[in-house]
C-alpha cells in the first residue's frame, strides 16, 4: 500500500463554498476506482468554528493498493483536471505502517492529521508496532472511523491520520491539523 496527499493552501479570502462545491461535483468520480482504498477529500476553513486552521487548504489524503493504481490516476484526465484549476502540486508519498479502516469510514466528517519528525537511530521496528497498535486502539475503542500510520524514509518523518464521525477533544494548539471531510471515495473497504 502507498499513502498520498497533495494540499494547496488558498488566499484568506478564498470562498471554501468553491471547494465544497468541487467536492460535492467530483467527489463521486472515484467511488470506484481500480486499485484505491480510500480517498477523504479533505478540507481546512480558517473560519470554521469547531475545526480551527490558520489557513484555507484543500488537502486530499489517498490510501493506493499499490503505485500502479496510484500511477493510473496521476497520468489521468481527474489529475490533469485538478492541474488546471489549482496548479502543480507537491505530492507526499508515505509507506503505511497501519491502516486500520471502518466500513463505516464513509460517514466520517471531519480528520485530524499530524506529521513529526523520526529520531535520527530510531529503533523503527519498535516504532512501527506502537504506530500500529495506536492505529487499532483509535478504531477498537477510540472512536476514529480510520487510523493512517505511515512513514517517509526520505524525510525522516511519521503522518498520522484519523477520520471521526465527529470532532474529537483536543486543544486548538497541539500541533495537529483538523480538516473537514467533504465526502470519501471507498472502493477499496468492504461495506458493512
Amino acid at each position: 500500500m502507498l499513502a498520498m496527499q497533495y494540499a494547496f493552501t488558498l488566499p484568506a479570502d478564498y470562498d471554501m463554498a468553491i471547494i465544497r462545491r468541487r467536492i460535492a461535483d467530483k467527489g463521486p468520480a472515484l467511488d470506484d476506482f481500480p486499485g484505491l482504498v480510500f480517498k477523504a477529500y479533505l478540507y481546512a476553513d480558517r473560519h470554521a468554528r469547531d475545526l480551527r486552521s490558520r489557513e484555507h487548504r484543500y488537502a486530499p489524503f489517498y490510501l493506493w493498493r499499490d503505485a500502479a493504481a496510484m500511477n493510473a490516476f496521476l497520468e489521468g484526465a481527474g489529475f490533469a483536471a485538478l492541474i488546471g484549476a489549482f496548479g502543480w502540486p507537491s505530492l507526499r508519498t508515505w509507506s503505511p505502517w497501519a491502516a486500520e479502516l471502518s466500513p463505516t469510514i464513509g460517514a466520517a466528517a471531519c480528520a485530524t492529521q499530524d506529521t513529526a519528525a523520526i529520531a535520527p537511530y530510531a529503533a523503527l521496528d519498535a516504532l512501527a508496532e506502537e504506530e500500529r497498535e495506536a492505529a487499532r486502539r483509535a478504531v477498537a475503542h477510540g472512536g476514529a472511523l480510520a487510523a493512517i500510520a505511515a512513514f517517509d524514509p526520505t524525510r525522516w518523518t511519521r503522518v498520522r491520520l484519523r477520520l471521526w464521525r465527529t470532532p474529537p477533544m483536543a486543544p486548538a494548539d497541539d500541533g495537529t491539523q483538523r480538516y473537514a471531510v467533504g465526502h470519501v471515495s471507498r472502493p477499496g473497504v468492504p461495506a458493512a
